[in-house]
């Protein structure tokens, strides 16, 4: 027996999830899509076929071609609970283009060992937890924080252990995880 399908969802409704028919739950990289089959969690099916690229927030919801809507879920991840000197640790964190999130008494990103080795020589106290993802958005508003490429995209390959702020002059931005280049960099 195949799954039911609710057919396309062809827009997105900020914080609209109320009154939805069902609900899809992702992870914070299912969160930004265009194109994509998802699952709901009550075993449907539905294509999601946007105009353009989005970044979904839990709250938000996926409107169907026929009115109806798809709530969207923050699905559990593994995160790593970061405590100690936050301004300082948020800081390191943001210049390495790491999403994160903010809260009074701890930070949040998603479980990454390269960027927990970092934070442990910066004196943080480090809990692996399980549980939904929702980090800061974009400076300008709603959205997300897009790091960009760490490969030889356009001539752009380097790392992120500068020791001082910095601006790329581009806007060409993905995310990927951050990770160590053990090679020399220069900006062009």
């Amino acid at each position: 027996m195949s799954a039911p399908d609710l057919g396309r969802a062809v827009a997105v409704l900020r914080h609209g999830a109320e009154g939805a028919v069902d609900r899809v739950a992702l992870g914070y990289d299912a969160r930004l899509l265009r194109r994509k089959r998802l699952e709901t969690v009550a075993g449907a099916s539905v294509l999601v076929d946007l105009p353009e690229t989005v970044s979904l927030d839990a709250g938000d919801a996926l409107e169907l071609d026929d009115g109806r809507r798809i709530a969207v879920e923050a699905a559990p991840e593994p995160l790593l609970r970061i405590e100690g000197d936050l301004p300082r640790l948020a800081w390191h964190i943001g210049n390495r283009h790491t999403p994160c999130a903010v809260h009074p008494d701890h930070l949040l990103i998603r479980d990454d060992h390269v960027l927990a080795r970092m934070l442990q020589g910066l004196g943080a106290r480090l809990s692996p937890v399980t549980g939904p993802f929702t980090p800061e958005g974009g400076a300008y508003g709603h959205g997300r924080t897009m790091g960009h490429d760490h490969g030889p995209v356009q001539g752009h390959a380097h790392d992120h252990d500068h020791g001082h702020d910095h601006d790329h002059g581009h806007d060409h931005h993905h995310h990927h995880p951050p990770h160590d280049h053990p090679h020399p960099h220069s900006h062009d």
